[in-house]
Order: structure tokens, then sequence, then C-alpha cells
């Protein structure tokens, strides 16, 4: 039974850490990351010769 509980508390660890990881990235990292991909856009849609 202890064996048990070691792997579900292992398993625990390991989906608050992946939850922790993925918190990070979408609210301090992908913010930088959009803004950088909608100025290489803009960018993109000035000098386009064809965009109306």
């Amino acid at each position: 039974m202890k064996e048990a509980t070691g792997e579900l508390n292992m398993t625990v660890i390991t989906i608050v850490a992946i939850a922790a990881i993925a918190a990070f990235l979408t609210f301090f990292l992908w913010p930088k990351i959009n803004d950088k991909i909608q100025g290489q856009w803009d960018t993109i849609d000035t000098t386009d010769p064809s965009h109306n």
C-alpha cells in the first residue's frame, strides 16, 4: 500500500508541476510572444504590395 501511495504522490507532484509550467508560460511569456507575432504580421501587411 505504501508503494501505491508513493506512486500516487509522484503523479500528483508531476501534474502540479506541469500545471505550474503551463501557467507560467501562459501568463508571462505568451503576451510577449503574441506581441512579437502581431508586430511581424503588421510589418508584412504594410510592406505587401498586394495588400489593399
